[in-house]
């Protein structure tokens, strides 16, 4: 059985998508006095900027960045009822430390200087949402949202980690360092998922 291709973002798609949501973010929040929306902008900058998993972006906190390194160690399923539950990632090789790109670096400072305005903020706080994280169906609707003003194909959240995959085999990254970026238990598992990006090999 064939499988299924995950759709991903170049990254002349990815400055459409990442613009328009800044525009969105930009426009709301100035309606509504409000920094709420600047949360998913980042979301979307962590997911293309880190590869990183949605319920591991969902569970970090500002004290997980430590000089330019982000810590990953937690992972957050959010459940109807209940509560969100907050475990250890994925497997074993999914705690790791990945460095910060600079376009990113310059997204997260911006937003941490905004959150430090707010009344009770702390380093525990979640990067994206405060006290509680941001909620799967809002971040769904805002990736719809912001592939419609940018008017280019809408892809998955995880689709996000195939676009980071993406730009480091672009750029002759070797394919255990995407591997350990990503989180896998094994090479193998990077190679069948990401082998399509390295086609003269």
């Amino acid at each position: 059985e064939e499988k299924k291709k995950i759709d991903f973002y170049t990254s002349e798609e990815f400055k459409k998508y990442i613009k328009s949501a800044k525009q969105n973010a930009t426009e709301l929040s100035q309606s509504t006095v409000s920094m709420y929306e600047w949360n998913f902008y980042v979301f979307f900058n962590i997911a293309f900027y880190t590869g990183m998993r949605k319920g591991e972006i969902y569970a970090l906190r500002w004290n997980d960045i430590e000089n330019n390194i982000i810590h990953i160690s937690r992972s957050i399923t959010q459940k109807l009822k209940g509560g969100d539950r907050e475990t250890p990632p994925k497997n074993k090789s999914s705690i790791r430390s990945i460095t910060i790109p600079l376009p990113l670096k310059k997204v997260l400072d911006k937003h941490l200087q905004c959150y430090k305005k707010v009344s009770g903020f702390n380093e525990n706080w979640r990067i994206c949402g405060g006290e509680v994280c941001i909620r799967n169906t809002n971040v769904d609707n805002h990736n719809k949202r912001y592939a419609e003003l940018a008017g280019i194909k809408k892809i998955s959240i995880h689709g996000f980690r195939h676009s980071h995959a993406s730009v480091l085999a672009n750029n002759g990254i070797n394919i255990q360092e995407i591997a350990r970026r990503l989180g896998h238990s094994n090479v193998e598992i990077t190679w069948n998922t990401f082998s399509h990006l390295y086609p003269q090999e």
